[in-house]
């Protein structure tokens, strides 16, 4: 097991938990030459400050859509997201940017990482994104936390599929996000690879108060998350929360 992630992150307070994400009646449509395709169709959710959300559903039924809108990553057809208060429709695309280099923090499935840098350079880019230096230590410090302190000057083609979603993982909690959001974070791996990065994102949402929203075809990470919200043909059609909440 990887040491705790304690000495880099901050308990949480006992204050009063006020809504870090707010959608309303959101709709996504693409118009194509002939039809128009809806993507999704008239959700709302809200998830309070330090929440676990689990979004669940068939390929196909709007879940990576619905978080990429969430984090302002691409345009609703209409209806409204709220990130920390803040309607991101309201911004402009710079200001996206720096309010999701203030509060977001993004696992993809994909790793995202940049080829041309190391892994601590990778984990250094979200603070560089923000004109902070001097962060070296604590890029080293996650990494080694993550289990890759042999890594830390390795590029992403040198290093494997799970430790690569590691140094995702490290460069996601760097800032130490209030929302971190995560598209199947352990899709591509196998048990032994993914029940460790598992513990690491609770863990976040323990010792930090990171609010998480996990997409997931995983029953079983789904089932670690306070509430689990189903979609089917670009709609919510049930939400649950789980007994441990």
């Amino acid at each position: 097991m990887f040491s705790p992630l304690a000495s880099t992150l901050e308990a949480p307070s006992n204050a009063v938990k006020l809504p870090i994400l707010k959608v309303t009646e959101l709709r996504k449509v693409h118009q194509t030459s002939s039809q128009e395709l809806i993507v999704l169709k008239d959700v709302s959710l809200n998830l309070a400050e330090g929440d676990t959300l689990a979004i669940v559903g068939p390929s196909g039924s709007g879940k990576t859509t619905l978080l990429g809108l969430c984090a302002g990553l691409d345009d609703a057809t209409s209806g409204s997201v709220e990130l920390d208060g803040m309607a991101i429709e309201s911004l402009d695309q710079d200001e996206r940017a720096a309010l999701r280099n203030r509060l977001v923090g993004f696992v993809f499935q994909s790793f995202q990482l940049i080829p041309t840098l190391t892994a601590v350079e990778n984990v250094l880019v979200p603070l560089e994104l923000r004109g902070e230096s001097g962060k070296q230590a604590e890029a080293e410090r996650l990494l080694n936390e993550v289990g890759l302190g042999d890594r830390m000057d390795h590029y992403p083609l040198q290093l494997s599929g799970g430790e690569q979603q590691r140094v995702a993982l490290a460069r996601a909690f760097i800032h130490r996000p209030k929302i971190l959001f995560a598209d199947e974070p352990t899709g591509n791996l196998d048990s032994a690879t993914s029940e460790p990065i598992v513990e690491m994102l609770f863990r976040l949402n323990r010792e930090a108060g990171t609010a998480l929203v996990l997409v997931t075809h995983d029953p079983d990470l789904a089932a670690k998350a306070r509430r689990v919200v189903t979609m089917s043909g670009g709609t919510i059609v049930s939400e649950v929360e789980n007994e441990f909440s």
